[in-house]
């Protein structure tokens, strides 16, 4: 089954010539099914391409997905044309009365600010809250998901010395998480952050570390409390989305270490190549699965029951 957009879309067309099985919104609704609704609250300034690349893994499984592109109520985006937000995004205050199966909180380039100092962080911790009414599964990205462990558990965050920028090993700490079903040993993933969360906090919380590195800390953590898993990487970043990064800083003059292990012999001259794709969609495939076997299929139930740590997933 697709993942289902709207025609006009730019992750539609991107998509579509990519393969991935999309349809237009007039074409699910004629289908006689419950498509899974996910919304996605979208906090990077470059909107387009993270939402093209999210729809990109939770689109290729073979459920249909209805995604719902959101923003921050209180918050305007600098980086992304106001026609595009007005057409394709809705305001949390606008789907709030609403339900999701999965709810994504992407990462913000402001990892360097305490959480308090957020502008919009008054309204973030209303959203984290809602989630446990109103979402069956949360998912937390990079900063997202750190927000989250601090909102619901206050684990620290504590800044590095020097970036951690590049792509780096992760052992598989839970081979038997429905997470990582398919999983290595060991895999690649990007990475690109300022901030870490310490292992013995997290587990102090409570939390589960699923995938861990050696060298750059906690990767994929689950808090079944709340029914949610957060990622500290990032699995959704294209081929190029550190060459990006590292162009930029370069072009700014911003001191910028070239990113480890991404460059065929660390030679920024050459393409990189991508070692991640594939555990992405097995990750973001885990997700949809679990959600797809747990969730009530009377989306008015969502978010009425909760799962304690230990507690094996409701099966419906």
């Amino acid at each position: 089954m697709p993942i289902t957009l709207p025609r006009d879309l730019p992750a539609y067309r991107v998509l579509s010539d990519e393969g991935v099985m999309v349809m237009g919104q007039e074409a699910a609704f004629r289908q006689d099914i419950r498509p899974l609704r996910i919304g996605l609250l979208n906090l990077m300034p470059m909107k387009i391409a993270t939402e093209t690349q999210f729809a990109r893994l939770i689109g290729a499984t073979p459920l249909q997905i209805e995604l719902t592109l959101i923003r921050m109520s209180e918050h305007r985006s600098r980086h992304t044309a106001p026609e595009h937000m007005e057409a394709f995004y809705h305001t949390w205050e606008e789907v709030r009365e609403q339900r999701f199966d999965g709810f994504l909180i992407t990462g913000s380039p402001i990892e360097h600010l305490p959480f308090e100092e957020v502008t919009y962080w008054d309204e973030l911790r209303r959203i984290m809250d809602w989630t446990q009414t109103h979402v069956h599964s949360s998912f937390g990205v990079c900063w997202g998901g750190m927000a989250m462990a601090w909102h619901f558990h206050g684990v620290e965050k504590h800044m590095l010395d020097r970036k951690a920028f590049g792509c780096f090993r992760v052992t598989n700490e839970a081979p038997a998480s429905p997470y990582l079903r398919g999983f290595s040993d060991e895999c690649v993933i990007p990475v690109s952050r300022w901030t870490e969360m310490r292992r013995d906090a997290i587990e102090a919380a409570g939390m589960d570390v699923l995938l861990d590195s050696p060298e750059t800390g906690p990767c994929l953590i689950e808090d079944r409390a709340h029914r949610a898993i957060h990622i500290f990487n990032h699995f959704e970043y294209d081929s190029d989305t550190l060459k990006r990064e590292y162009d930029r800083d370069i072009a700014a003059g911003t001191p910028i270490n070239v990113p480890g292990h991404y460059y065929p012999g660390d030679d920024p001259t050459r393409p990189p190549q991508n070692r991640w794709r594939s555990h992405a969609h097995l990750l973001y495939g885990n997700w949809i699965n679990e959600i797809y076997q747990t969730t009530p299929f009377d989306d008015a139930l969502i978010g009425t029951h909760r799962q304690t740590l230990g507690e094996a997933p409701e099966r419906v």
